[in-house]
């Protein structure tokens, strides 16, 4: 079916990052998987390609580009080649939205020429070990102390927490009410040089392990108060405005590993031969294949509908959320029939099929629970 999403500009681009990830990506990827992290320079080399800077004002030194369609041809060259950008999602996908929308203009200036060169990489610190999906009941605390903040506490999950010079910390500046469990959150934008501040375990994860992800601790750190961004105990608000962008991110890279999953499987049943015949002349494969290449499809024209409406400002957290929901159960079913297609093969690491398949489970899980997705659809629609 012909897509009708990118023009000549985003092919262009798409042609521009295959060619990075071949040159500087797949030839030391494994490299990055043992580290749990790309060397530190990688992001400055993502910095001169341009791509921090794409949905950046030129005012700041970025492209001015609003659309959301270059960071899904990343999504989509990413899973093609089996790889990914390490902290790269949660620097733009995550944090940039926030310091556009709530940054004062002396931060702006401030933070998004380092921003988009690499040279100050970010996270964003919300899960607490003993919350988890219960943002209200955090019990990170910052207190005013004249002209700064006093952080106490400790985050868990941070993806690109080990590298990040700048971490988006969410903590409790003043109690909860009884009327609201939210108020009180505000978000500070913490220098991890900091004293007091400091990097924990780095967290062995299933998947996804060229992205580091890591536990933080947070001990008198004294934060100016010129670093809080936007309003004192706005904060639980600030966290709603990105959902819809943030899944629908999930759901595109999903979509696209479900994507990716079928053509490493096509061309390995037409390679591997068994009792005399390549895998892929047995109808089961054909069959199989039929299968996944029309769930693909499907998800394919909901991501690229969902994008469009991203764009024009229509994208609602509930569209999003159907995004999510849909796209990475899709994903884990086209991952988990295409490896069974490789057989022994595709348990082993040197397969990419085995990265994606390990790298899929925790879609259904970060960014919104398939649960609780589930639990928002409904009340969409009114049951």
């Amino acid at each position: 079916m012909r897509r009708t999403l990118f023009n000549e500009d985003h092919e262009a681009f798409r042609e521009t990052i295959r060619d990075f990830i071949q040159a500087e990506v797949a030839p030391v990827y494994e490299e990055w998987e043992q580290a749990g992290h790309p060397p530190r320079d990688f992001y400055n080399k993502l910095g001169e390609l341009g791509v921090f800077g794409i949905q950046v004002p030129e005012e700041y030194g970025g492209a001015g580009e609003t659309s959301f369609k270059y960071q899904a041809v990343i999504s989509e060259e990413c899973a093609r080649a089996g790889v990914s950008f390490g902290g790269y999602g949660v620097h733009v996908n995550l944090v940039l939205p926030y310091l556009l929308k709530y940054a004062s203009e002396e931060q702006k200036k401030r933070w998004l020429p380092p921003f988009i060169s690499g040279d100050m990489m970010t996270a964003i610190a919300m899960t607490e070990p003993g919350t988890g999906s219960d943002l209200a009941g955090m019990q990170t605390t910052a207190k005013r102390d004249g002209d700064h903040y006093v952080l106490n506490g400790a985050k868990t999950f941070i993806t690109g927490g080990v590298l990040a010079d700048r971490v988006l910390v969410v903590a409790r500046t003043s109690p909860a009410t009884p009327e609201n469990r939210r108020a009180g959150l505000s978000i500070l934008v913490v220098d991890t040089k900091s004293e007091g501040y400091s990097v924990g375990r780095k967290l062995e994860k299933i998947g996804l392990r060229s992205s580091d992800t890591a536990e933080l601790s947070f001990v008198d750190v004294k934060v100016p108060v010129e670093d809080l961004l936007g309003e004192e105990g706005a904060g639980f608000s600030y966290l709603t405005h990105n959902l819809a962008e943030e899944r629908l991110g999930i759901a595109t890279s999903s979509y696209a590993s479900a994507a990716a999953a079928v053509e490493f499987a096509r061309k390995y049943v037409q390679e591997r031969t068994v009792f005399g015949k390549t895998v892929s002349s047995f109808q089961n494969t054909k069959f199989v294949l039929a299968e996944c290449a029309t769930e693909v499809e499907a998800a394919r024209s909901l991501v690229d509908r969902c994008i469009e409406a991203l764009d024009a400002g229509e994208l609602t957290p509930a569209d999003a959320a159907v995004a999510k929901l849909f796209c990475t159960e899709v994903q884990q079913r086209v991952v988990d029939k295409c490896l069974q297609l490789h057989g022994g093969y595709g348990y082993i690491l040197e397969y990419p099929i085995a990265r994606l398949y390990a790298d899929a489970r925790v879609t259904r899980i970060y960014g919104g629970t398939s649960e609780v997705l589930k639990t928002i659809i409904a009340k969409d629609i009114q049951v």
